[in-house]
């Protein structure tokens, strides 16, 4: 599947998705852009991060300032969609589903919620 349609699906999952929020949170992830790209860059596997990794919240959490020993990194969630579509074996409901799965465990992320609190919330 191309990129084009693998975003097409992935912003319709998303929106999908925060529409089902509670009020508040829903408020919250209006303020976190969310950014498709088919991978991830050198910069992010660089950092130690896997190559096939689905997603991953970069920048300061929801009601937190910069640090001033921070690198100033707008809060963003990255979908990597061709590792989502691998992911899902080419199966289009797969995807839709670890797209959504993997955009609410992001936006977990950027609440402030550690892994524990993300698992605990069924966001795994």
């Amino acid at each position: 599947m191309n990129f084009d349609r693998l975003t097409t699906l992935a912003r319709e999952v998303v929106t999908a998705a925060e529409r089902r929020l509670p009020a508040e949170v829903r408020a919250a992830a209006a303020q976190v852009p969310v950014c498709y790209e088919p991978f991830p860059n050198e910069a992010i596997v660089a950092e130690g991060w896997e190559p096939d990794i689905l997603g991953l919240f970069v920048g300061h959490t929801h009601g937190a300032g910069l640090q001033s020993d921070e690198t100033p990194l707008p809060p963003q969630i990255l979908l990597f969609l061709e590792n989502l579509w691998d992911y899902a074996e080419g199966d289009e409901t797969l995807y839709r589903d670890e797209v959504r799965l993997t955009y609410l465990h992001e936006l977990g992320h950027y609440l402030g919620w550690d892994e524990d609190e993300v698992a605990s919330r069924g966001l795994e």
